[in-house]
C-alpha cells in the first residue's frame, strides 16, 4: 500500500497538478493534501470521482483545510481533534481545519497540517505550541485503539539539521526552533518513527522550497513533510521517497509530494 502526502497551497489552484500526478502515480491509494484552502461544499470532487476515487474533505474559507483522496472508500473517517478528545479539552484547537483520518486495509491514516507559527514569540507561535501538545494528547489515544498508525502531512518543522539546506539563524528560525523541535521529539517518543530516516540517512532531500530567491533551482530547502509510523507499521516499510517532478511546473506548490510504502 502506497499512502502520499501534499501540501497543494490550493486545491482549487492546482487541481490539474494533483489529477496529473495522481494518474502518473496508480499505485499510491490515499493521498492525503493539505492547504486545500476551501470550504467542503466547494471542493473539486468531480474531477477525483471522473477518475473513481473517493474524497474526504475538511476545509474552510481561503485557509488551512485537509483531505483524503482514496481509491478504496475509507472506513471510521474522523475529522478535527474532537472526534476523540472531549470539548473542554480541544477548546478552540478545531476552529482551523488542520486533522482528518481514516482506515484502510486496517491502517489509520492520519492527515494533518500544522500550523506554522509565523514567528518565535507570538500569538501564532505559542498557539502552535499548543496545538502540538493536543496533538499528542490525541494520538495517544489514537494508539490505544490501533497498532497500524500512519500519520503524515505537512509538519511545519525540519527536526533535523540536515532537514534544512543550511543552519544560518536555524536557532532562531521559524520551523527550525528548538522549543518546537523539542515538543515534535516530544510527540514522537510516545511510539513513533521517520519512515524517510528508516531510508535514506543523508542530507539535502527536501520537501519545500520558499517561492523566493530561486530556492528550488538552487536546492535551499526544507524537509517539513513526513511520515510518522508505529512500530508495527514501521517495519511493514518498504520505501519513503519524495518527488521533486511536481515542484518543477508552471505555478507549482511551494511543497511537493512525499510517498511511503509498507
Amino acid at each position: 500500500m502506497q499512502v502520499a502526502s501534499w501540501n497543494v497551497n490550493s486545491v482549487r489552484s492546482r487541481l490539474s497538478h494533483v489529477t496529473d500526478w495522481l494518474q502518473a502515480n496508480p499505485d499510491v491509494d490515499v493521498l492525503c493534501l493539505q492547504e486545500t484552502k476551501v470550504v467542503d461544499d466547494d471542493f473539486p470532487k468531480a474531477p477525483f470521482e471522473e477518475l473513481d476515487y473517493h474524497i474526504y474533505t475538511y476545509g474552510q474559507k481561503a485557509y488551512n483545510g485537509v483531505a483524503l483522496i482514496s481509491k478504496a472508500p475509507l472506513e471510521e473517517v474522523r475529522m478535527g481533534f474532537g472526534a476523540i478528545l472531549d470539548e473542554d479539552t480541544v477548546g478552540n484547537l478545531d476552529d482551523q481545519k488542520r486533522v482528518i483520518s481514516g482506515v484502510l486495509n486496517g491502517v489509520r491514516i492520519l492527515n494533518l497540517y500544522v500550523p506554522n507559527g509565523s514567528s518565535i514569540g507570538s500569538e501564532k507561535y505559542d498557539y502552535k505550541l499548543r496545538w502540538l501538545t493536543l496533538l499528542k494528547q490525541y494520538l495517544i489515544q489514537t494508539l490505544k485503539e490501533t497498532t497500524q498508525l500512519n500519520v503524515c502531512g505537512d509538519f511545519n518543522i525540519a527536526l533535523e539539521n540536515k532537514d534544512i539546506y543550511t543552519d544560518d539563524k536555524r536557532d532562531t528560525h521559524i520551523m527550525s526552533s528548538p522549543k518546537e523541535r523539542e515538543t515534535l521529539t516530544d510527540i514522537l517518543t510516545i511510539g513513533l518513527a521517520d519512515a524517510f530516516r528508516k531510508f535514506t540517512d543523508e542530507g539535502g532531500h527536501f520537501s519545500w522550497w520558499d517561492y523566493r530567491t530561486a530556492s528550488f533551482r538552487r536546492n535551499m530547502g526544507w524537509r517539513i513533510d513526513h511520515h510518522y509510523l508505529s512500530p508495527a507499521l514501521y517495519e511493514q516499510a518498504k520505501r519513503c521517497w519524495i518527488d521533486i517532478e511536481p515542484r518543477k511546473l508552471e505555478k507549482p506548490s511551494d511543497h511537493t509530494p512525499v510517498i511511503v510504502e509498507y
